[in-house]
């Protein structure tokens, strides 16, 4: 019923706003540009160029403004279109000024460099704006007198005030346009010079509609529909149905020794409940959120990195399944033999953009993708993953912000490919671990019972989970096949599970070793963007603590600082 009234009052106040207000408004339109007209002729000399309405159109010129800053304004737009050779002026001196300053930072400026800071969020100001339109709308309202929370009549005759004034702006700008024409040419006599900046203007965008035209790639298969194209992909093996993984099941449990170990300059080891939050914030929720995809910082693709049997494959399906995603399977071996030669490789690679963007979100899958950038392969692999080293990257970069697409490569072995492309590549880097001890005590539960098996006071997963430290999630999952058998299950009511029926499997299987997870380490922390970042950010904390003070008077002093080495070799 109130749903009713407010309804039918939305369209009663608008009419009536629009009948009893808006001839004044027009007129009070027409009278304020005018008025602007006459302002920007005695301020510059001449009469001003009306805004397009997709500048905003008259409500530019009704925002409250001296004929001095309108004056700027134009001035400012003036020299913008002269090509913005004033603002590379100033760069060079901003830059020469950097330069003049290194050495003279103070200590304010030394406050403001250190620490990480973050970079401002898009999802914040809706937030903010939620909130003061809360507290200057709502919160200071008295319903006490509307208890049965009618409408109210004064915020919809604010609210329908605007839609009118943007109304009949439409109808004013029409007018005035004619009106500011006829007094160019009646004053002014601008008509020759009118016509040349037409004609610039639509050069202009002319200009800037053959730049599109350039950045569009020639469509190989105009032809074709989209449905052809996919049902060729899927005949040939790279559109692949991928199986239903949810990310709730990738178990691994949170470092509660986080923070502590970082307290005491320790950085601790990611856990598996990192990896899944990571994966999240990377691919999930961009994938398939067009919303948060638009907003968020934009991830072409991702790298997962780790040990055999760590998960990588099941994040790749939990990810299509979680976005609803298409897979597009681009690994080497899958490729072999399959759109052969440099054309037929463009045509692959068309293809799967064409499809992806058509049918998106879209997830390109590439395993071993460490041997598209390795130096040297063995001449027993045939598979030529290095065919799409070169192709696969130009493509990648053509990706705009409203393609759901994501590249995500999996790599038992990063340490073995160029780092510089390998690097450039995959934008976002997730290294996965081995399991700790809680995520290993959690997967221990999770899997005996899945396989049918019975948590009972005779098995002792604590001890389970500290003898497996070392063996990965996949080392797990296939261990309990082999112990809990159909036979095996069957017997569990008489003869109760025990740990020591899982250490004969255990033995037979290569743990991660040390020396393997050094060389992941040593490679995410000196080889990747992100990885150099940290290490220069903890070289600085520790610079912080010995020889800073020394360093500042140096930075100050500039030509003293050389007298107090001097000093130094004389003592």
């Amino acid at each position: 019923m109130h749903e009713q009234e407010y309804q039918q009052a939305l369209i009663t106040v608008k009419d009536k706003i629009r009948d009893t207000e808006g001839p004044d408004m027009k007129e009070m339109m027409m009278d304020q540009i005018r008025q602007w007209f006459i302002e920007c002729r005695d301020a510059t000399g001449k009469f001003p160029e009306y805004p397009d309405e997709e500048e905003g159109g008259s409500a530019l010129i009704f925002k409250e403004k001296d004929p001095a800053e309108l004056a700027a304004e134009l001035q400012e737009k003036e020299d913008a279109k002269e090509g913005g050779k004033k603002e590379k002026k100033k760069e060079k001196k901003e830059k020469k000024d950097k330069k003049g300053k290194k050495g003279k930072k103070g200590k304010d400026d030394e406050e403001e460099e250190e620490g990480w800071k973050m970079t401002p969020s898009a999802f914040v100001p809706p937030i903010k704006e939620g909130t003061d339109t809360y507290n200057t709308v709502w919160a200071p309202r008295d319903e006490a007198d509307n208890f049965n929370q009618k409408h109210d009549s004064e915020l919809i005759k604010e609210e329908k005030r605007l839609e009118v004034e943007n109304e009949i702006r439409l109808q004013v700008d029409e007018l005035m346009r004619t009106e500011l024409k006829n007094l160019k040419l009646a004053v002014d006599r601008e008509k020759a010079k009118k016509g040349k900046k037409g004609k610039k203007g639509k050069k202009g965008k002319k200009g800037k509609k053959g730049g599109k035209k350039g950045k569009k790639e020639k469509d190989l298969t105009p032809d074709r529909t989209i449905e052809s194209l996919y049902e060729e992909l899927v005949t040939e093996g790279i559109i692949v149905r991928h199986p239903k993984v949810g990310l709730h099941e990738y178990e691994g449990e949170y470092s509660y020794l986080g923070t502590t170990l970082r307290q005491a300059n320790i950085e601790p080891q990611p856990s598996l409940s990192d990896v899944r939050r990571l994966v999240t914030q990377f691919a999930i929720l961009p994938l398939a959120s067009p919303a948060v995809h638009e907003k968020a910082p934009l991830v072409k693709s991702m790298l997962l990195a780790g040990p055999r049997g760590t998960g990588k494959n099941m994040l790749v399906h939990a990810i299509c399944t979680e976005t609803g995603a298409n897979l597009f399977d681009l690994t080497a071996t899958n490729l072999v033999g399959k759109y052969p030669g440099k054309d037929g490789l463009k045509l692959l690679i068309h293809m799967i953009f064409k499809v992806g963007r058509a049918l998106q979100p879209s997830v390109f899958f590439i395993d071993e993708c460490e041997k598209m950038f390795k130096k040297k392969l063995p001449k027993t692999d045939l598979s030529d993953p290095k065919r799409m080293k070169k192709d696969l990257p130009k493509a990648m970069k053509g990706v705009k912000a409203d393609d759901r697409l994501l590249l995500i490569g999996l790599s038992t072995a990063p340490f073995d490919a160029e780092a510089k492309p390998f690097c450039g590549l995959y934008q976002k880097i997730v290294l996965i671990p081995r399991p700790d001890y809680a995520s290993r005590h959690l997967l221990w539960r999770s899997l005996i019972l899945k396989n049918k098996g019975q948590l009972r006071n005779q098995l002792d997963v604590s001890s389970l989970a500290k003898i497996t430290d070392g063996y990965t999630p996949g080392h797990m999952v296939s261990v309990c096949q082999q112990v809990l058998t159909e036979r095996r299950v069957n017997q569990l009511s008489k003869k109760p599970l025990q740990a020591i029926e899982f250490v004969a499997p255990l033995a037979r299987i290569d743990p991660v070793y040390k020396e393997e997870e050094e060389a992941f380490k040593s490679w995410y922390s000196s080889k990747t963007p992100l990885g150099k970042k940290r290490a220069k950010a903890a070289q600085g904390d520790d610079d912080d603590g010995g020889g800073k003070g020394k360093k500042g008077k140096k930075g100050k002093k500039g030509k003293k600082g050389k007298k107090g080495k001097k000093g130094k070799k004389k003592k």
